[in-house]
């Protein structure tokens, strides 16, 4: 589960990682209602920030510089006004509900900071890096040295020294080392406590030297986080933060039915179960000409009632032009699984060409019914292997398209 940058910044501020004030509105009047407070509280300038789950927003125009009201107005009537679009959102973009409205800070530098999982270590890992402010997979591909990693044990956690020892690895200088081991430190914790996949501080920025913070004070001036779904039940707070609008529909609607789906640009739909057996299936179909609309794995147990959702939800993309099933019944037996389909493809009235492959327990009784069904569904073909399903679904697809 993703949340918003403002709710980045709260779980920050609430385990004592300063971030600079703000707050998150969802209209243009209250965008310049929460500039005037920010303004009669002494600031000069204030950063006008789109919250959508997708990278990109400076370089798309969603991050504005404010220093008037009326530059805050001008600002937030852009963002609530059109869609954004970025690398990462593709070119039908996402629509801004909510927007930050936050304290603007000089900056002296800026750093990158995270903790993520290592799947070669089975371990969670510390990363930072001095190119702060810029996409990390960029950093990694430029200047790789630039990233520094460091081990967190998971049973002691990070140590004092491993923080302090990155700060300066990182060059981090006189008080800054203090201020921004304790960030490692807190953020770690943060992460162990609320089951975090990712959460990541970019940029960590040093403000210019001042009376109270002589070498520059360590803020957070953006982040985000990435929740594991599966601890989710441990954390009712974490539960509220979700926000359903920034969501797939389809997916939206297939997690109601514990189906994994995930919708891609092609126009083949894919129902599969098992990850591997779906990832090698959309292979195969490109293979052989063809382009997946999706990854839907309804998992180690199908039921008439799984197979008809994943059946609607496959549909209910007007892209999709061919559906091929792809099912191994191992535990599952597969002339269960042939009922379901045929059962959910009369309800859901096939249009479209549909291949059917199925392999396994009860295979030969599995086929039977598929034949008998034959009559009733004019648009379903049988395979008899992976192959000879991507071929007749890419061939069906091709001719219809024709």
């Amino acid at each position: 589960m993703k949340i918003h940058e403002y709710q980045a910044r709260q779980l920050l501020a609430e385990t004592g990682i300063p971030v600079p004030s703000g707050t998150m509105v969802t209209s243009v009047d209250a965008a310049k209602d929460a500039a005037a407070s920010l303004f009669d509280a002494g600031a000069t300038l204030l950063v006008v920030k789109a919250q959508v789950h997708a990278g990109g927003r400076g370089k798309a125009g969603f991050v504005k510089l404010c220093r008037t009201p009326e530059e805050v107005d001008e600002a937030a009537t852009f963002m609530f006004g059109n869609k954004m679009v970025s690398v990462q959102t593709g070119p039908e973009g996402l629509d801004v509900t909510k927007v930050l409205v936050a304290d603007g800070v000089d900056i002296e530098s800026e750093y990158y900071l995270a903790i993520t999982m290592d799947r070669t270590s089975g371990a969670n890992v510390l990363i930072a890096s001095s190119e702060g402010g810029v996409e990390i997979e960029t950093v990694a591909h430029e200047t790789p040295d630039a990233i520094k990693t460091v081990r967190i044990d998971p049973l002691a956690g990070l140590h004092p020294y491993q923080a302090r020892e990155m700060a300066f690895t990182v060059g981090f200088k006189g008080k800054q080392v203090g201020q921004a081991a304790n960030i490692m430190m807190k953020i770690a914790k943060l992460v162990d406590e609320t089951d975090a996949s990712l959460a990541e501080i970019n940029p960590l920025i040093i403000t210019p030297g001042c009376n109270e913070y002589p070498d520059g004070q360590v803020l957070a001036i953006d982040a985000k986080f990435d929740f594991d779904d599966n601890a989710l039940f441990r954390h009712k707070n974490l539960q509220e933060m979700f926000d359903p609008t920034e969501e797939n529909p389809a997916e939206l609607e297939a997690s109601k039915f514990d189906l994994n789906f995930i919708a891609l640009d092609g126009n083949i739909g894919c129902l599969v179960n098992g990850a591997g057996l779906a990832m090698a299936t959309m292979d195969i179909i490109k293979m052989h000409g063809g382009s997946p609309a999706n990854f839907l794995d309804v998992g180690g147990a199908a039921t008439l009632e799984t197979v008809t959702e994943a059946f609607k939800i496959i549909l209910s993309d007007s892209k999709v032009e061919g559906v091929l099933v792809n099912i191994f019944g191992g535990i599952m037996r597969c002339d269960v699984i042939a009922e379901a389909i045929v059962a959910a493809a009369k309800e859901v009235s096939f249009t479209v060409p549909l291949v059917v492959r199925l392999e396994g327990t009860n295979v030969d009784a599995a086929r039977e019914i598929l034949t008998a069904a034959q009559p009733e569904l004019p648009t379903m073909q049988t395979a008899t292997d992976l192959e000879d399903a991507a071929q007749k679904v890419a061939a069906a697809v091709a001719t219809a398209c024709a």
